[in-house]
């Protein structure tokens, strides 16, 4: 029998992680590092090498050279293969990788173990669509003896930035539709939680992967991340994260007019009718915020109930808050984590402490937690209540364990109220009426919407997002668009 993973047993034991570039673990060419910390206690759990322009220059290039050898003649069933030897391989070392995921980004052991699935799902799914990838055989009206076709190929480099909120699963997203396509990548993970990504990549080789297909550039934001949006070397950029370095992508991606899949931030709302099954909804409403902390691009953060039955959801869902534990991930028994640092505690205090002053009412939480829980940064899950639509809890995506209620009178009222928004990623609608349900599905502005229950996703339906939640699929029979393009050829027969 395998023993069970201890924290002294996944996490580097000598020296920085190095960069990985070219299948090869190396330093920044600085030599510079910065130490990445575990949330639940706020201590150094390593230190990462700080890669910068030059280290993106090494990344593209070993990238461009594994795209332009011998990885670009595997055939779509070698691909396939690989994928699969890779489902078996971090099914094998799951629990492992869970475990450094924990550490490194504070989630509890019973939801990033509670990803072994999912994340086979993913990795399946893409195994399937490696064979999926054709293109057409045309008529045409020229007048020559021309037979016209078009051709789906990979188009050659793809940049993958990655969010910390869930690299363990969100790096699928980008791995899966390289590996998928025999497109290559320069991964850049959030230097908040960078461990199971570099680990990942480490596991990719030992299943077989050519040396140079996935590198990786650990490193902050503005100097890794915003080198590898504009490298001229990069062919296509998938982003997920806030709106507003969206936006700066945006802005990178001209340099070589990149195509782009984003994934940004979300306000998403998630409507209760009278008639809803409470017993349901009242905890499908809270953990649509309380997952991961509040840290979900399509938490459901707005929540509208209509209003007489108001008093009697927000008794119930304090009532239900109540009864989560917060703690260190490590503990078996614990629902919810810390937040990702300082910084976003500090971000997460600043709305929770203002909204008072708008005119919100406390129903539970607002507060740091202390005691032996004063090192890391654990905000208690947080309900307001009397918020209106106006107000800047409601508006702005705080991203942390914050719900804001907001009444509504009735359908045209809740409509109005979720779509005056700037955002547009998820959503829910709780009613047991067919007609209530289909006018809100119909009518709800927004990239993925569900209906009685709340967050589930399915890489073969996938999601996405529209006005500034961003554009380009994630799953589904889209997804490979942003690894693909289109080739038209003509051939003459005569």
């Amino acid at each position: 029998m395998t023993a069970s993973p201890t924290p002294q047993s996944v996490l580097p034991q000598h020296g920085p992680l190095g960069l990985l570039i070219g299948g090869k673990q190396v330093p920044a060419l600085s030599g510079r590092t910065f130490p990445t910390v575990n949330p639940a206690t706020g201590h150094e759990i390593a230190q990462l090498a700080e890669g910068g322009a030059a280290d993106v220059d090494l990344a593209v290039a070993a990238a461009r050279r594994a795209f332009d050898g011998g990885w670009s003649r595997w055939t779509p069933t070698q691909r396939q293969a690989l994928l699969m030897r890779i489902a078996a391989l971090i099914d094998e070392r799951f629990d492992d990788l869970a475990l450094l995921e924990t550490l490194d980004m504070g989630a509890p052991l019973t939801r990033t173990r509670a990803l072994r699935e999912p994340i086979r799902q993913m990795i399946l799914f893409f195994a399937a669509q490696a064979l999926s990838i054709r293109g057409e055989t045309l008529q045409n009206s020229l007048p020559l003896n021309i037979q016209s076709m078009t051709i789906r190929a990979p188009v050659g480099v793809v940049a993958g930035i990655i969010p910390w909120n869930g690299p363990l699963i969100s790096q699928w997203w980008v791995l899966g539709g390289v590996l998928a396509t025999g497109c290559t990548a320069v991964i850049k993970p959030a230097e908040d939680a960078s461990l199971s990504v570099l680990r990942v990549v480490e596991l990719l080789h030992e299943a077989g992967m050519p040396e140079g297909v996935v590198n990786v550039v650990t490193g902050h934001g503005h100097v890794a991340g915003e080198a590898l949006a504009r490298h001229p070397g990069v062919d296509r950029i998938a982003f997920t994260g806030s709106t507003a370095t969206g936006r700066r992508i945006v802005e990178a991606s001209t340099v070589g007019m990149k195509k782009l899949q984003l994934e940004l931030g979300g306000k998403s709302p998630d409507i209760v009718f009278a008639d809803a099954d409470l017993d349901k909804a009242v905890p499908g409403a809270a953990m649509a915020v309380f997952t991961n902390s509040g840290q979900v691009c399509y938490a459901g953060t707005r929540l509208f109930v209509q209003r007489r039955i108001q008093d009697e959801f927000v008794a119930r869902l304090t009532e239900f808050t109540r009864t989560l534990r917060m703690g260190n991930g490590l503990d078996p028994s614990v629902q919810l984590g810390p937040l990702i640092s300082g910084r976003q505690l500090d971000r997460v205090m600043g709305y929770v402490q203002g909204a008072p002053a708008e005119g919100a009412r406390l129903a539970i939480g607002g507060e740091r937690l202390g005691g032996d829980l004063a090192g890391g940064y654990f905000v208690a899950p947080t309900i307001f209540a009397d918020v209106s639509n106006d107000m800047r809890i409601a508006r702005e995506e705080i991203f942390g364990p914050v719900i804001s209620v907001i009444p509504f009178d009735d359908a045209d009222d809740a409509l109005r109220m979720a779509n005056d928004t700037e955002y547009g990623l998820g959503g829910a609608v709780w009613t047991r009426d067919v007609s209530t349900m289909y006018r809100m599905v119909n009518g709800l502005r927004t990239g993925t919407l569900w209906v009685n229950c709340y967050g589930a996703v399915d890489p073969v339906v996938g999601f996405g997002g529209i006005k500034n939640s961003g554009y380009g699929a994630k799953g589904g029979s889209d997804h490979l668009d942003l690894y693909l393009y289109r080739k038209a050829v003509y051939v003459n027969i005569g």
